[in-house]
Parts: structure tokens; C-alpha cells; sequence
């Protein structure tokens, strides 16, 4: 290993710059709102705010699944929050997430209005609002919760750790990258050897616990997070490429990954989702082709 260079913490840190590299210019160690900015709310009792990444491809993953299960209730209006323009620090989205991050939901099915923030917690509470894609067997439950709360707590290592130090830091850092890809080859290896024995992650049957997982980690295999998939030899992890794989050919999943995605072939981006309709007529090169 190279010999890192010489750093010695100050007594008591404090922000002086940016830090350098992607998404430094939204960084801060301070929290609230920067700016007013009321949220739009369309017509349907769901109401999200979100961008295409891992986390927030869960909530519109789910939501188009309980669609495609026939609640209705579940129809939602999805408006785009561009975190690298800072819109996740207007008053009213840190209204409906004190935390800033994505996603962020409003459920108008209530009085007053429930807000619900973290993506695991949206999960949970959309999959008991509608009870599905949950197991009702109580041990089943617990395996489900189980591996949810392992995908919360796992993948801050996949995303943070490894994707920031090995495709966002501004310069690669040996001990760093070396740090966080064992880490998330481990916790590959923790999925490849319950896939070996189970179709889904609580078995038969298929549940929020890898509508969770399958952004995160079958964006890893599939090669379509931080062009990684070789260097952590992503392939040889065969059941979690099998499992990925079926996933990714779900409908729910093919209209639920369009959802506010902003990269990306043209056609696979809606930018904004009011109407199951909108996946026909408002995907962006639809929207740019109108504009010229």
C-alpha cells in the first residue's frame, strides 16, 4: 500500500471549504432550510418528492407495483427535487424531511396530511397502508423487516464508502477504496449465499426486503453504479446476478426505475410522473422533441 500522506486532526474540526469532488458544492455540516420553497401537490392522495437514485427508485418501484396489484389508492404524483441544484433545502421539503434527503412523501389520504421521510420507512409504511407485498406469517414478517433494516444499514458502506471514495473523491485513496470494496464484497457475499437457497430474500416470495436491496446492490452487478462491476468482480456472485435479473425484467421495476430519473438514455427518463399515462406521452425525449 502507498505510504499516505501526513494529516493531523486539528483539536476541533471546522468547515472551512468545500471538500472537492462530486456533490461538494451541497455538502455542509449544518442543517435547515437555505431557501423558501413551498412544495407542489397535484391530485392524487400520494404525493413524492424525489430524485432517480437507488433510494428513491425504491419508493417508485413500490408504488408501481401496488398499482400494477390494483390499488388505486396508491396513484401518486412524483415531482422532481434536483439535489445538485439544492432544491432538498427549500423550506417546504425540509418541511417534509428535516433530514434533506430523498425521498421525501405526503400522504393526503390522511387529516392532516402524514409525512413520511427515509426510504425504508416509506416502504414499510406503504406496504401496511396496503397490506402487500409484506408477509402476514410473523416469521416471515420478522425475515422481511430483517433484511430490510439490513439493506438501511448496509448500504451508507456500498454508497458513501465505496462509490464516493472509488467514483466521486476528488483523488483516489488506496486505503480508502481498499477499506470499503472488501466491505461490499462481504455484504455481496451475504446475499449470494441466502440467494443460493432463496428465490427472493424472504423465499417464494417476493417483498419489500428486495425491492430495498435491488437498486443498490443489482445496480452494482448489473454495472450500472460507479462502473464498478469489475473491479469488485461483481459477476461471481452468480445468485445475485440471478436474482437481480429477474427483478429488472418486472414491469413495475422497468416504469418504477423511469420515475424522476434525470440520466440516461431519453426514453427511460420521466422526469415527472402525475398519470400512468405519462410513461406513453412525457418520457424527456418526447418533452424535447415537443420543445424544438
Amino acid at each position: 500500500m502507498n505510504e499516505p500522506s501526513s494529516y493531523e486532526p486539528p483539536k476541533v474540526w471546522k468547515w472551512v471549504s468545500e471538500s472537492g469532488g462530486t456533490f461538494a458544492n451541497i455538502n455542509r455540516p449544518i442543517a435547515g432550510p437555505t431557501h423558501d420553497k413551498e412544495l407542489p401537490v397535484g391530485e392524487h392522495p400520494i404525493q413524492l418528492y424525489s430524485l432517480g437514485t437507488p433510494n428513491g427508485v425504491k419508493v417508485t418501484v413500490l408504488l408501481e407495483e401496488l398499482l400494477a396489484l390494483g390499488h388505486s389508492g396508491a396513484e401518486y404524483d412524483a415531482w422532481l427535487i434536483r439535489i445538485g441544484d439544492g432544491d432538498q433545502f427549500g423550506s417546504g421539503f425540509v418541511s417534509a424531511n428535516p433530514n434533506s434527503k430523498i425521498p421525501a412523501m405526503m400522504d393526503h389520504s390522511t387529516t392532516p396530511p402524514t409525512r413520511v421521510f427515509e426510504s425504508g420507512a416509506i416502504l414499510l409504511y406503504l406496504a401496511e397502508k396496503f397490506g402487500a407485498l409484506m408477509p402476514s406469517d410473523a416469521a416471515q414478517r420478522a425475515e422481511c423487516l430483517s433484511w430490510l433494516f439490513w439493506q438501511m444499514g448496509s448500504a451508507p458502506y456500498l454508497g458513501g464508502g465505496f462509490g464516493h471514495f472509488y467514483a466521486y473523491a476528488p483523488f483516489k485513496i488506496e486505503y480508502a477504496i481498499d477499506r470499503y470494496a472488501m466491505e461490499v464484497k462481504r455484504q455481496l457475499d451475504v446475499l449470494d449465499r441466502h440467494l443460493a437457497d432463496n428465490q427472493y430474500m424472504c423465499g417464494a416470495e417476493y417483498t419489500i426486503a428486495d425491492i430495498a436491496i435491488w437498486p443498490w446492490y443489482g445496480a452494482v452487478v448489473a454495472n450500472k453504479a460507479y462502473e464498478a462491476a469489475e473491479f469488485l468482480d461483481a459477476q461471481s456472485y452468480t445468485h445475485v446476478v440471478r436474482w437481480a435479473g429477474e427483478i429488472a425484467k418486472r414491469e413495475a421495476v422497468r416504469r418504477g426505475r423511469m420515475v424522476n430519473r434525470t440520466s440516461g438514455p431519453l426514453d427511460k427518463q420521466l422526469h415527472e410522473r402525475h398519470d400512468a399515462g405519462d410513461f406513453d406521452t412525457k418520457t424527456q425525449d418526447k418533452v424535447e422533441g415537443e420543445a424544438t
